[in-house]
């Protein structure tokens, strides 16, 4: 009786362990951000948006695209444009098919002079950023 009651506690000893090793090396390590000045950058962002003034768009959605692109990069997510660091974090960020829809707006008012940004699309873009710096943790 008692070698088997010791096999049963080597036994129970070596599951919970490889548990352990498991939850460890499986899972997600959040990167802990300053969610204040995130939040502070994000609502000058948000509060500069001015129905009235066309330029306002631009500046929003390219200062949004800026700022995710600075959460990824201090994730230590690689890339030297926010391009590649998307490619790199795929399905790390739930809606990543929003997010890449956000991002060709910005390269449209950054790389195509005659593009007019419409007020509803750069308050659909801040709404996508918005999110993505949410589940990243950000703000």
């Amino acid at each position: 009786m008692w070698p088997q009651m010791i096999f049963l506690v080597i036994a129970i000893i070596a599951v919970a362990l490889l548990a352990l090793v498991a939850m460890v090396l499986g899972g997600k390590h959040r990167h802990e951000f300053d969610v204040q000045a995130y939040q502070t950058r994000w609502l000058k962002i948000e509060n500069g948006l001015n129905k009235t003034n066309q330029s306002s768009y631009n500046f929003a959605v390219l200062e949004a695209d800026k700022l995710l692109g600075c959460a990824l990069e201090e994730m230590g997510i690689p890339g030297k444009t926010m391009g590649e660091r998307l490619k790199r974090i795929g399905d790390g960020l739930p809606n990543i098919s929003r997010v890449w829809y956000a991002h060709r707006l910005r390269n449209q008012i950054a790389h195509e002079s005659d593009f007019r940004l419409k007020y509803d699309q750069a308050r659909q873009a801040l709404s996508i950023f918005k999110q993505a710096l949410k589940d990243l943790g950000a703000i």
